[in-house]
């Protein structure tokens, strides 16, 4: 008797990122390569997750911020409904980016009396074609990365993209 076909899973692979992964990966990289400290990645609670807390460093000691960026990143593939991921920063997710940060100063005591800033990153995500013959070269622009299968692209950065 010949066995039942296993159901197709939609959890992709643990092993391979996901596209919006790879993008604040390639922000992340950007941003170091500009002078920025990534001071956190992924940072959960209870209003969601700020992709990325970054630091621009005081010049007298590099290690230590001078102001703080909570940098949202929005990945998004070629011929997307929202302008690249402009439009998902809705009213709403900025008010939830905001309580967000509000819980990371909170958790953070020494960078609570910096000045903060909201950026906003926008990523072009490409599938690269599975029959290449040969294994794409790396980049060295700092705003592009080939990985896992995917060239991505910082389109823009828009730093203070909005204030409460």
């Amino acid at each position: 008797m010949p066995s039942k076909p296993k159901p197709k899973s939609k959890i992709q692979n643990p092993k391979s990122p996901e596209p919006g992964a790879l993008g604040e990966d390639l922000v992340a990289q950007w941003l170091k390569s500009e002078g920025w400290l990534i001071l956190q990645r992924r940072w959960h609670c209870r209003w969601g997750e700020l992709d990325l807390v970054i630091g621009q460093p005081d010049p007298k000691s590099p290690q230590h911020p001078i102001l703080l960026a909570f940098v949202e990143v929005k990945t998004r593939s070629q011929g997307n409904w929202d302008e690249d991921g402009a439009l998902a920063i809705t009213t709403q997710k900025q008010e939830k980016l905001w309580k967000a940060a509000q819980f990371f100063l909170a958790d953070h005591p020494l960078l609570a009396e910096l000045p903060c800033r909201f950026d906003v990153a926008l990523v072009n995500c490409q599938r690269l074609s599975s029959i290449r013959s040969s294994p794409p070269q790396r980049s060295t622009d700092p705003a592009m990365l080939i990985k896992d299968g995917y060239q991505l692209t910082l389109l823009d950065y828009i730093q203070s993209a909005f204030t409460l």
